[in-house]
């Protein structure tokens, strides 16, 4: 083993219940270096990690087979802490932050510091007080190694998830003795601007000696920070190639095991295209921290995709965040001629609009109940569907219930063991398509969907916008989706808005040139524009 090699995972292989999910992995990573770790949701890389942090998931079930090699000597983690004693760092999907603590709280947990005080120096170093000054200093220190420029002294309750996400890392790297970092998949909370910032911040780390294992779903980003890339599928190893050795398509090749298409919007020749507005949206004011909307006009269509995009922190989220009554708004908002109370998330779901959330497991879903609850309760609640009368008292109806979750299942095909299992123990794509489930049980006009593919990976974004496309052309709903992934709202959509500084730049047939949608993102269209015409 060379001596710039930090890590060395030998012929790894777990067991759950009989079922092998890892079968004999070797990964090897070097300091300094940014090792992209890829594969489907299922193909064995958070088993991989979890063997690698020392959780206790791993041990509780037969631990595993393998050789796990630290910095040269050979380990044998029992639980995270020893991971991080040893100078393993992780920053998980889940966020791990207390939300009435600041920002600077939260990445000094558990490592704060301390200096006398009058009554410490009589009474001994235990009331010692904390020094809140060099906290913050080193906060800022990490903040700004990440280029975010939140305040240190913020609550981490009310932040956007995409901040959330950078607090999170900037924890990780404020530790001093961290030699190696696991970012999983650390970009799929954060919008495009956001997602660049990060990927400068990974290349500084790694300059500085630290060795980097980057889980993620987005190939261009690995394309543009990896050094050395594995892929696992299936629980084995299918790949290791140098970044110069491959591209986008062979990865996600490798990644599925078939040929990824695009997802493709039917042209329909014999369908008049409908310009009945459904829906009417003035001067609407948002006021959601890092997305805020500063009075935007938008009509929407009966019968079509639209999308909202727009750069991070532009309020592209805020709109729907707003119009479903989940922060503060201002201004007028009407379907299908009747005006819609804001700042009533009720009144939004009762007049025919529903939404799926971009926090998909922090709002969404309620992870630790069955798939066929989470389906049932919002239109249990709002529109008492799936109750029953028992003498002067509602109850709810268990077969009614576990019949149209049934549906469900089968119509948005959700892989899973049946409609009584638990929603966290689900993949990405498929808790995705629970939440669209509960959506639809509203039988809404209007749907919003935000950010419908953020975290999963290649292979259910296809599906998703599949079942999107489906929903809207076979169903005739009327679907607005905010995403982060301009190729995606392309690809569906029939007309773009984007977003800029809380207002719409524009608004842009999918097939508009490259160059219109560049310049919309930064704010330029209007201007450019406007110079041609004259």
């Amino acid at each position: 083993m060379g001596a710039s090699t930090i890590l060395e995972m030998k012929n790894i292989e777990k067991e759950y219940f009989g079922n092998k999910v890892l079968k004999g992995v070797n990964l090897t990573v070097k300091a300094g270096e940014i090792h992209a770790l890829l594969g489907e949701n299922g193909a064995g890389k958070s088993t991989l990690m979890n063997i690698l942090f020392g959780m206790p998931v791993i041990h509780s079930t037969g631990g595993f087979n393998g050789e796990v090699v630290f910095d040269g000597q050979p380990v044998e983690l029992k639980s995270p802490k020893e991971a991080m004693e040893i100078g393993i760092g992780m920053v998980h999907q889940e966020f791990m932050l207390i939300p009435g603590f600041t920002v600077t709280e939260n990445i000094k947990l558990n490592r704060e510091i301390t200096k006398h005080n009058v009554f410490s120096r009589i009474f001994g170093s235990s009331l010692m007080s904390l020094d809140m000054e060099q906290m913050n200093k080193d906060a800022r220190k990490a903040l700004d190694t990440l280029g975010i420029g939140i305040d240190e002294w913020m609550k981490i309750a009310g932040l956007p998830v995409g901040y959330m996400q950078f607090v999170e890392i900037a924890r990780e790297i404020d530790k001093s003795n961290v030699k190696l970092l696991v970012f999983d998949e650390p970009t799929a909370v954060l919008t495009e601007s956001e997602a660049d910032t990060l990927l400068e911040a990974m290349k500084k780390i790694a300059a500085a000696g630290i060795a980097i294992l980057f889980i993620t779903h987005r190939l261009d980003e690995v394309m543009s920070v990896a050094n050395q890339i594995t892929i696992l599928r299936d629980g084995e190893l299918v790949a290791s190639l140098k970044k110069e050795e491959t591209n986008v398509m062979q990865l996600a090749e490798l990644m599925v095991g078939r040929k990824v298409e695009k997802v493709k919007k039917e042209k329909e020749v014999d369908r008049e295209r409908k310009e009945e507005i459904i829906m009417k949206i003035r001067n609407l004011e948002v006021m959601m921290p890092g997305e805020e909307v500063k009075g935007i006009d938008l009509d929407i269509k009966n019968g079509e995709i639209i999308g909202i995009g727009g750069l991070a922190g532009q309020g592209k989220i805020g709109i729907a965040n707003g119009i479903m009554g989940l922060y503060p708004s201002t201004g007028e908002v009407e379907l299908a001629g009747k005006k819609i109370e804001l700042n009533n998330p009720k009144a939004s779901l009762n007049n025919g609009l529903a939404f799926v959330s971009e926090d998909r497991r922090g709002v969404g879903l309620l992870l630790d109940t069955s798939i066929e609850l989470n389906i049932a309760i919002t239109a249990m609640q709002n529109k008492k569907k799936f109750l029953k009368r028992f003498l002067c008292f509602d109850q709810m109806d268990g077969r009614k219930i576990r019949e149209h979750a049934v549906k469900m299942i089968e119509d948005l095909d959700i892989r899973c063991r049946g409609p009584q299992q638990i929603t966290r123990r689900l993949s990405g794509g498929n808790q995705q398509k629970v939440c669209i489930a509960r959506a639809l049980t509203m039988e809404p006009n209007v749907l919003f969907v935000s950010e419908p593919t953020r975290g999963i990976d290649i292979g259910a974004k296809k599906l998703v916008l599949d079942l999107l496309v489906k929903l809207n052309r076979e169903f005739g709903m009327t679907i607005v989706m905010t995403s982060s992934e301009l190729g995606e709202l392309r690809s569906i959509c029939d007309r773009i808005a984007v977003v800029t500084e809380g207002k719409i730049e524009c608004i842009l047939d999918p097939d508009a040139s490259d160059a219109d949608f560049g310049l919309a993102m930064a704010g330029g269209y209007k201007k450019v524009h406007s110079k041609e015409a004259v």
